[in-house]
């Protein structure tokens, strides 16, 4: 399981330049079943994504790909989780 953050950088301000490229890779992470969450950093600080059923790798490609990191809008950061203790509900992070 992994936890990313898109944290804004200094380019934050062209961020609605590139808003619909962003929500497109976000609309793909979900449809290819890697993204569980997506949401924003509060206040205001960036996003954040919770993705899973993905190797590490294949990860970073696909976060290299989002045009809000291809054009320096955030900076990201890939937060490798290995779960111990899990509520049931969530029980299929752990496979």
């Amino acid at each position: 399981m992994f936890v990313v953050t898109l944290k804004f950088s200094a380019n934050k301000a062209q961020a609605p330049q590139f808003m619909e490229g962003h929500n497109a890779w976000i609309t793909r992470g979900f449809d290819d079943g890697v993204f569980l969450m997506t949401g924003s950093i509060q206040p205001g600080a960036g996003g954040a994504v919770l993705a899973h059923n993905v190797t590490r790798a294949d990860l970073q490609a696909r976060v290299e790909s989002d045009p809000f990191v291809a054009e320096n809008v955030v900076s990201a950061d890939i937060l490798e989780i290995a779960p111990g203790r899990i509520d049931e509900r969530l029980a299929f992070l752990k496979a």
